[in-house]
């Protein structure tokens, strides 16, 4: 009997940890357990958005138990990739050991948008919608995307 693939171990960063890998982490933990071992973490923490949870809920996705953490917290753990999901995260994001593939992927952050609650709704429908198709890719898709 062959062991049990160990899952891929990444990391979905971004300024807050509030929206994007948020998000991520829940569809990345929803579609692919199997392969894969989600986190999520900011490099300047805050809250979970709550129209994120909302949009989530109405996808079947529930993510209103995750928690905002600082990357910091997750030291020590063994990632295979960093996914930074905006640019500052990017520009701001720790160094970690050299075998760990660092994906760049920015993704618009619909809480700064102005507009009717209408609109806003739209754009993270929009938001969740591009990352499940992102996630949905993986594993395949991480190793073609440019890394570091």
């Amino acid at each position: 009997m062959s062991e049990p693939k160990e899952k891929i171990k990444l990391l979905f960063l971004c300024t807050g940890n509030a929206c994007r890998s948020q998000i991520a982490e829940g569809w990345a933990r929803h579609l692919k357990s199997d392969c894969l071992e989600a986190f999520s973490a900011g490099i300047s923490p805050a809250f979970v958005n709550q129209t994120a949870v909302e949009v989530m809920a109405e996808a079947g996705v529930n993510i209103s138990a995750q928690r905002p953490k600082h990357v910091n917290e997750l030291i020590g753990i063994d990632f295979d990739y960093v996914i930074t999901l905006c640019d500052n995260a990017y520009e701001n994001c720790p160094t970690f050991p050299p075998n760990v593939r660092h994906i760049h992927k920015p993704f618009y952050d619909p809480a700064f948008m102005p507009g009717t609650n209408q609109e806003i709704m739209a754009a993270f429908r929009n938001l969740r919608d591009q990352l499940k198709d992102f996630v949905q890719k993986m594993p395949e898709i991480l190793q073609t995307e440019s890394t570091e």
